[in-house]
């Protein structure tokens, strides 16, 4: 499967109506990116079910600013409307396929309690 380009008008979108979603942030003019960019689009050949994604942080300032994109490339991994992982650097083959299997193999209902747990004690505390 190609990769998505993810622009702010179809970000929300794109990433409610999947339920997993890896979204690469990345530049033309970043070297570890331009490295990256094999590896990423090989393991969107092997995981076809899942939904792979770029954001070009340039062109979509506004989406890099809001997710707080300090350093490119970064993967971030989306399930379920949760980002479950962000992280900034190229990851090599093996490595990509490990944090996809962790992702994969996340209960969601405890991702969401957890997050739920966070929230309340935010909450509380201001």
């Amino acid at each position: 499967m190609a990769t998505v380009e993810l622009t702010k008008e179809n970000f929300d979108r794109t990433v409610s109506e999947n339920d997993f979603v890896l979204i690469d942030f990345w530049a033309s003019w970043c070297g570890p990116c331009r490295q990256f960019a094999p590896v990423y689009e090989k393991a969107s050949e092997r995981h076809g079910d899942l939904v792979f994604a770029k954001v070009d942080t340039e062109a979509q300032q506004e989406l890099a600013a809001a997710f707080e994109i300090r350093s490119i490339p970064t993967l971030m991994i989306v399930r379920d409307n949760v980002a479950v992982f962000a992280q900034p650097g190229a990851l090599p083959e093996a490595a990509l396929e490990d944090v996809i299997g962790q992702a994969r193999a996340l209960d969601m209902d405890e991702v969401r309690k957890s997050v739920a747990q966070a929230q309340a004690a935010e909450g509380a505390s201001e």
